[in-house]
């Protein structure tokens, strides 16, 4: 499977270990009830039929087996007192581009996937979104940030932006180099873990020792962080998310929209 990341696969292999496999989902999507809740990953299916998705891309196929297999725990779930947990493995690089996708919807897919995992976390079912890879662009919207609550693990392979350096720097017409310069004194635009945390969005960042291949003592030290997530939560809204410093401008925005409506 060389050319694209199965960190994603490996980490919901580890997680989901003795945990009931959900059918009737596309290959590139996984999908495992366990005793800490509903583990939910995308991974690349090579043999994908839409070409644009091959790597690991959230596209049709993947957009809407996100919301059904959500929307399933929901409606079984929706007269439990305890709502189980849906944990979303991220390792995803984008969503997929190509004229078959646009054609075909893909912005209502991704909709679709963005608005279950909301209406999960409102229903009362704790949302978790452990990073360990890539949460670009439309790709981690769709899957992940509806989150209750953000683990990201440290790694240089583990990156957050709304999309590629290469495509970055065309779009602001820089070369890739000073994009980077760019993103050293601007943390929005930055990719790596520490710019983001800066902007209040994680609830926790956890070093391992084999991002590649969880070990033992990876997996315990993960799980136990995914407990306490869970264990966390009080409210269903995103509120735990605002109030860092480099987001006062959006909180002074939050006010001045408040105070006009």
């Amino acid at each position: 499977m060389s050319g694209y990341s199965v960190r994603g696969l490996n980490w919901f292999n580890a997680l989901s270990a003795g945990a009931n496999a959900v059918e009737g989902l596309p290959p590139s999507l996984k999908v495992a009830d366990g005793a800490l809740g509903r583990f939910i990953a995308v991974v690349a299916d090579p043999q994908n039929r839409f070409p644009r998705a091959c790597n690991g891309e959230v596209g049709l196929l993947e957009g809407w087996g996100l919301a059904k297999s959500v929307d399933d725990a929901i409606t079984a779930d929706q007269d439990k007192t305890q709502k189980r947990p849906l944990i979303a493995i991220v390792d995803v690089p984008s969503q997929a581009y190509g004229r078959r996708e646009e054609a075909l919807g893909i912005h209502q897919a991704l909709a679709g996937a963005a608005d279950a995992y909301a209406r999960a976390r409102l229903a009362g079912h704790p949302v978790i979104a452990l990073l360990v890879g890539k949460a670009m662009s439309g790709a981690f919207l769709a899957h992940g940030y509806q989150a209750n609550r953000l683990i990201a693990l440290r790694d240089p392979g583990v990156m957050v932006h709304a999309m590629g350096k290469a495509s970055a720097a065309r779009v602001t017409l820089r070369s890739v180099e000073e994009l980077e310069a760019l993103a050293s004194s601007v943390p929005p635009m930055a990719y790596d873990i520490d710019s983001y945390a800066s902007l209040g969005l994680l609830w926790e960042t956890l070093s391992v020792q084999q991002i590649e291949q969880p070990t033992a003592e990876d997996l315990a030290r993960v799980g136990e962080c995914l407990k306490q997530a869970i264990e966390d939560i009080g409210a269903t809204d995103l509120s735990n998310r605002l109030g860092a410093k480099n987001r006062e401008a959006s909180s002074r925005v939050r006010e001045l929209l408040r105070a006009q409506w």
